[in-house]
């Protein structure tokens, strides 16, 4: 027979229902706060990954150190988004940043006297966005050197370099030359050189590979400012620049052997000349051989035989005087030696002609135009540094006089 369950027996099963449901219930509702926890601990570790700004230090730091470092900007626990290093005037100074971003470096040294004020700007590892500001200063030079630039002029002939010597001495060469840069429209190939000039001063000439072209524009940036050329010369506080164009290929062929020199125009002779050269029968007194460049045109000029170590020999006024060398070698006119124009070398040294052909040959040179001279009279190459003798190397012993080489 059938049991039917009582009243109270079915609000019991009821009552089992719902708690089955609300437990039910209860183990989603447990279900879900599992996942509102682990999505606020990510929330919460999202927030602790940013994390702290990275930290900067620069260098050099402090008042009054010493000049002629590179400006370093160096971010730990992050990178370096920006770096702005500007000086008392407000120029900036430029530079780069590392492969990794975390190391700035500027291109040229911290000048001497100079106060320079440093905005680097960084995000760290967790993606923290900081800035850091700093100030630093430089202490004044003590010892300064300066130069002297050649070419002077804005026209000049296809032979002369680009000449800086150092009042003075250069010890680290290499610093030097790293700041000096030469450009031209053209790309034309050239080397720097040291040698030492006459005057025993350091001298650095950028040479081309061979004659200038006509028509090349040739610029000298000369970013010396606070490069320190070393314990006896002291540190450079300023920038150079130098600008000129190549004129007229002209050159000049000496024979000393037929006494005649010929004046050269694009590979053409246009003017032939007879001249006197050094006496070789009086030793020194004998001319320099080889490639000499055009130094200055002079005018007249009192040449004294004692200021060459010729004794009493000669003291003259001598005019349409064209320097090849600094030890006193010149073109020029010399009307006293006119019976042996073109028959026998017996100047002290120059190469002597007619005033009349100085005077067409004096308005027609240009600095920088190169003589190149020959015979069995002369007396041997002029030294390196004694005028632009340059050209009487071989593009690979020049290259050589570089000190980045």
């Amino acid at each position: 027979m059938s049991i039917r369950p009582t009243a109270s027996a079915r609000r019991t099963t009821t009552a089992v229902s719902l708690v089955a449901v609300l437990g039910s219930l209860v183990l989603t509702a447990c279900s879900g706060g599992e996942s509102a926890e682990k999505a606020d601990a990510k929330a919460a570790g999202a927030v602790k990954a940013e994390g702290p700004p990275a930290t900067v230090a620069v260098t050099p730091s402090g008042n009054g150190v010493r000049a002629g470092a590179p400006v370093k900007v160096t971010a730990s626990g992050g990178t370096l988004t920006s770096v702005t290093v500007t000086d008392g005037k407000g120029a900036a100074l430029s530079g780069a940043l590392s492969a990794g971003n975390t190391v700035w470096t500027s291109e040229r040294p911290a000048a001497p006297g100079a106060t320079y004020r440093v905005s680097a700007k960084t995000r760290g590892t967790g993606g923290t966005a900081g800035t850091k500001e700093a100030s630093f200063s430089t202490a004044d030079a003590g010892k300064v050197n300066t130069v002297v630039l050649a070419p002077v002029g804005k026209t000049i002939g296809i032979a002369h370099p680009v000449s800086i010597a150092f009042t003075k001495p250069v010890k680290n060469k290499a610093e030097v030359e790293k700041a000096l840069k030469v450009t031209t429209d053209n790309n034309t190939e050239g080397s720097w050189g040291w040698v030492k000039d006459f005057h025993g001063k350091d001298r650095i000439d950028w040479r081309p590979r061979n004659y200038w072209k006509p028509g090349t524009k040739v610029t000298l940036d000369a970013r010396l400012n606070g490069v320190d050329s070393g314990p006896s010369g002291g540190f450079l506080v300023r920038d150079y620049a130098l600008s000129f164009t190549i004129g007229r290929a002209q050159e000049v062929k000496v024979d000393l052997d037929r006494k005649q020199l010929a004046f050269q125009r694009d590979g053409k002779t246009v003017k032939t000349i007879p001249v006197s050269g050094g006496d070789p029968d009086h030793g020194d007194k004998a001319s320099w051989r080889g490639i000499q460049v055009l130094m200055s045109k002079e005018g007249t000029v009192r040449m004294r035989s004692q200021s060459v170590g010729l004794g009493d020999a000669y003291d003259k006024m001598v005019g349409y005087s064209m320097r090849l060398t600094w030890s006193g070698a010149y073109a020029h006119a010399a009307p006293w030696n006119a019976a042996y124009f073109g028959k026998a070398n017996k100047s002290s040294g120059c190469i002597g002609m007619s005033t009349a052909n100085a005077q067409s040959f004096y308005r027609d040179i240009q600095v920088g135009d190169p003589f190149t001279v020959t015979g069995q009279d002369t007396k041997g190459l002029p030294p390196q540094g004694n005028g632009f003798s340059n050209w009487n190397l071989s593009w690979e012993e020049w290259q050589q006089r570089s000190a980045l080489n």
